[in-house]
């Protein structure tokens, strides 16, 4: 085999793996959403026929809406921790494809740049001015997309950090609001 169907064959296969890994990651992260959803509408299902049991042993319309209160509050935290699970796989997944895309981007980088300087070796005089301006912007470019990755990752860490406080925030709002409310339903008995 030559040279050049040893380097195509490489590069084919290097390529298919990448195809196969990021195919990895889809389905590994469908996998988890299906889960979750699964999951959910188990859960979603036991606690309404539970729901539906203790309503229909209330004997006044206080205590149904007393308890009507207390349902309602869990049902506000079982959908902002189903968002949260829902978020971190997102997340998950976000970082896994950064990761990959990081890694082919620096690999790219390293074959034009050791393809220009194979170039060089077999170039006629006077190329090497040229190449070494490809090899000055390949560079360039890695450094901006390194700088663009790193700023893309602070971004999805302060976005983060702002989710999992704004679910806090939202939790601990229901939770003072049923607990008025609940104290505005004792008092006005």
């Amino acid at each position: 085999m030559t040279t050049a169907q040893q380097q195509l064959n490489d590069f084919a296969t290097e390529q298919l793996e990448t195809v196969l890994r990021f195919a990895r990651i889809s389905i590994d992260t469908a996998d988890r959403l299906v889960q979750l959803q699964i999951e959910t509408a188990k859960n979603t299902l036991e606690e309404s026929a539970r729901n539906v049991k203790q309503f229909s042993t209330f004997k006044d319309a206080q205590t149904a809406f007393s308890n009507q209160q207390k349902l309602s509050e869990a049902a506000i935290e079982q959908s902002l921790a189903y968002g949260k699970n829902l978020y971190e796989i997102a997340s998950q997944a976000q970082t896994e494809f950064s990761k990959l895309i990081d890694e082919r981007s620096v690999f790219f980088n390293k074959n034009v740049v050791s393809g220009l300087d194979r170039f060089v070796k077999s170039a006629p005089a006077g190329a090497d001015v040229a190449v070494a301006a490809v090899k000055s912007t390949v560079q360039a470019t890695a450094a901006a997309v390194d700088s663009m990755t790193k700023a893309a990752k602070q971004v999805a860490d302060f976005a983060d950090a702002s989710v999992k406080a704004a679910s806090t925030a939202t939790a601990d709002a229901v939770k003072t609001a049923s607990k008025k409310t609940n104290s505005a339903g004792s008092t006005a008995q």
